[in-house]
C-alpha cells in the first residue's frame, strides 16, 4: 500500500553480518532489519530450533501452555528481575499490553480517573492509534488525529516538567532509555533514575519501552541493567526471535495482579515456534558472550566514526549508535551507503543509525566504517 514509498533494492538471502540481493550483490548489514536481527542473518541454531517446532506444534492459542511458552516465560524473568509475562506479537501490541495493565492498575489501585500516561517528547511507542498517542512525535500524530486520549508528552531529560504534569489522573510514566526513532538519543541515567524516584514517590508506575534497546542491543539483557534503576513493566520485542514476529510484556507480581481472566487476549501471542525461536537466540547470546561482543564493537564503532569528515558526534549505547552528521544530509548519506553496499538508515535529518548485528566482528566494523566513509565524501 505504499507505505514505504520507494523500495530500492529486494534481498533474497542473508548470512551473518551480510546480505544478498536479487542480482547477486552484497551488503553488509548495519541496520539488521531495524535492530532485530541481533544474531545474524539465516542463524543456524535459531533456524534449527525453528524448524524443530514447525514439525512438532505450530500453534494451539492462549487457552493452552506449550512447552516453549513455559520456558520462555521462565528465562525472560529470570533474566530481567520481573516476574510476570505476557507474549503479544510485536512491540507496539507488547506496548498495547504494557498500557491497558497500566490503566487496568491505576483504576483498581487509585481510582476510575486514574488512566493516563506521560511519555516524552521524541519518544516512539508504536504505529496503533494507542501507541501512537503515546509516541511523542506529532508529526507522525497528526495524520490520524483525533487519536486515543489518555496521553501526554513532556520533555525528556527535564524532571521538573515531568513532575509538573503528573496529577491523579497519572497511573504510569512510559520511557526508552536510548530514544531510537527520535535520533538515537540516550537518557542520562541519572535522569532516568529520578524518574524512578518520582514514580515511588507519588505511587505510579514506570513503564520501559525496550523493544528497541532490550534483549542485549546495548551490552545487557535489558537495557536499565546498567543504568541504576528498575521498572514495574518493561516492553521488549524486535531481537527477540531474530525476525520472527514476537513480542512480551513483563511486569512486577503486584502489578501483573491487576489483569483478570478476559482483560486482555491475542490470538498468535506466544506460539511455539516463535518461542522455540527465542529460546535459541538467547542461548546464542549467552554462549557466544555476545554482550561482551556488543560492547566491544560500540567502542570501536565509536572511536573509528568519530574520526570521519562530516561526523559531529556518534552517541547511543552498545549497537544503537546514531551517527550525527554536521548537516541535514543523512537521506543522502544512507542512499550513497547502499549504493556502496553498506545498509543504513537516516533516522533524523542529521542523524544515522547504526545496529548492526551482535555478532559483527571486528573486521566487519571496520569495512563498515570505511564504505560509510566512502559515502559521506561522495555527498556533493
Amino acid at each position: 500500500m505504499q507505505t514505504y514509498g520507494r523500495i530500492p533494492v529486494t534481498f533474497v538471502s542473508g548470512e551473518g553480518s551480510w546480505l544478498l540481493d536479487d542480482e547477486g550483490r552484497r551488503y553488509l548489514d548495519c541496520l539488521t532489519g531495524l535492530a532485530v536481527v541481533s544474531v545474524g542473518h539465516a542463524n543456524p541454531r535459531v533456524g534449527a530450533a525453528a524448524a524443530d517446532q514447525l514439525g512438532r506444534l505450530v500453534h494451539v492459542s492462549n487457552l493452552f501452555f506449550t512447552t516453549p511458552m513455559i520456558e520462555l516465560a521462565d528465562r525472560l524473568t529470570r533474566l530481567s528481575g520481573l516476574d510476570r509475562v505476557f507474549f503479544a506479537n510485536c512491540g507496539a501490541t507488547a506496548n498495547e499490553a504494557a498500557i491497558k495493565l497500566a490503566r487496568r492498575w491505576g483504576r483498581l489501585n487509585r481510582g476510575d480517573g486514574c488512566f493516563e500516561v506521560i511519555s516524552l517528547l521524541d519518544s516512539f511507542h508504536g504505529r496503533t492509534l494507542a501507541t501512537l498517542a503515546a509516541t511523542g512525535q506529532p508529526a507522525k500524530q497528526a495524520t490520524f488525529a483525533p487519536l486515543p486520549p489518555g496521553f501526554r508528552q513532556v520533555p525528556a531529560g527535564d524532571i521538573g516538567a515531568l513532575r509538573q504534569a503528573i496529577s491523579p489522573a497519572t497511573a504510569a510514566v512510559m520511557v526508552e532509555t536510548t530514544q531510537g526513532e527520535g535520533g538515537v538519543v540516550p537518557l542520562p541515567a541519572e535522569y532516568l533514575v529520578a524518574v524512578r524516584q518520582l514514580c515511588d514517590e507519588l505511587g505510579i508506575l514506570l513503564i520501559v519501552d525496550d523493544v528497541q534497546a532490550g534483549v542485549g542491543r546495548t551490552g545487557t539483557w535489558f537495557s536499565w541493567q546498567r543504568l541504576g534503576f528498575e521498572p514495574d513493566i518493561a516492553t521488549v520485542a524486535k531481537a527477540l526471535a531474530n525476525g520472527l514476529p514476537i513480542g512480551a510484556c513483563l511486569a512486577r507480581e503486584e502489578v501483573a495482579a491487576s489483569f483478570r481472566p478476559g482483560d486482555h487476549a491475542t490470538t498468535f501471542g506466544g506460539g511455539p515456534v516463535v518461542c522455540a525461536a527465542a529460546m535459541a537466540v538467547l542461548d546464542e547470546i549467552e554462549d557466544r558472550h555476545l554482550l561482551a561482543n556488543c560492547l566491544a564493537r560500540s567502542s570501536q564503532f565509536v572511536e573509528e566514526v568519530a574520526v570521519l569528515p562530516r561526523v559531529s558526534a556518534v552517541r547511543g549505547r552498545g549497537l544503537l549508535l546514531g551517527v550525527v552528521l554536521t548537516a541535514p544530509i543523512a537521506g543522502d548519506v544512507a542512499r550513497l551507503a547502499l549504493d556502496q553496499g553498506l545498509v543504513v538508515n537516516a533516522v533524523r535529518d542529521d542523524v544515522i543509525r547504526l545496529a548492526p548485528p551482535l555478532t559483527i566482528d571486528s573486521d566487519e566494523v571496520t569495512e563498515a566504517v570505511r564504505r560509510l566513509a566512502v559515502a559521506l565524501a561522495a555527498v556533493s
